[in-house]
């Protein structure tokens, strides 16, 4: 068993992507830059995640909307026009 103890990072993302973002620019600005367009980036991706999931919700709320208007076996059987056959 060992008697050292590793610390877990709180937030092992930001240790590892600081470096890149200090080193493209001098100022915090460009930090700040940098991590805007990693959170676009990241809403775009979720928006393309999203977008089949939220089509085949309204795809099943318009079957069950809907189901009333398709028509029985009793309605196909059953000739729609009686008044013309006396």
């Amino acid at each position: 068993m060992s008697s050292h103890s590793t610390p877990i990072p709180r937030f092992p993302i930001l240790r590892r992507l600081w470096k890149p973002a200090a080193i493209s620019g001098a100022g915090g600005t460009a930090i700040a830059v940098w991590f805007e367009e990693l959170l676009a980036f990241g809403t775009e991706i979720l928006a393309l995640i999203f977008l089949p999931i939220l089509a085949g919700v309204i795809y099943l709320l318009d079957v069950f909307m809907f189901k009333s208007r398709m028509p029985r076996r009793e309605d196909l059987e059953t000739p729609t026009d009686q008044g013309a056959k006396k």
